[in-house]
């Protein structure tokens, strides 16, 4: 089973933010045991983008709009606002998340979802 864990991050502490210790416990469990909501949370903080995106399209094949546990949509948005370098570093994962929204535009602004900083990146 894969999963992010490919070096000691440390163990979970009363001394870190709730946060810090949730990202700390998903690099440990195996990818396919991942819910929305971890997926939504990890590519949150950045974490394992090239995985967990790969991960997500699956996701959002079945449902554009998934939602972890903020909102509708909270997936489609927190990989909308990946950064610019991840998306310049991997451009084949741009293609992929552009081929799934651009004929649903209409969609997701009725959702209130900003693309503006996935198609200000120069492919």
């Amino acid at each position: 089973m894969k999963n992010l864990e490919n070096r000691d991050m440390g163990e979970p502490s009363t001394e870190y933010p709730s946060l810090v210790n949730k990202v700390l416990k998903l690099r440990k469990i195996p990818l396919n045991q991942f819910s929305v909501e971890d997926l939504r949370l990890m590519i949150g903080q950045n974490e394992g983008l090239p995985y967990l995106i790969q991960l997500s399209l699956d996701v959002l094949k079945e449902d554009l709009f998934a939602e972890g546990d903020f909102y509708p949509s909270d997936l489609l948005q927190n990989i909308l606002k990946v950064p610019a370098l991840f998306w310049t570093e991997d451009k084949e994962l741009w293609q992929d998340i552009h081929g799934l929204i651009k004929d649903r535009m209409e969609e997701i602004l009725e959702h209130d979802i900003s693309v503006q900083m996935f198609y200000d990146i120069a492919i």
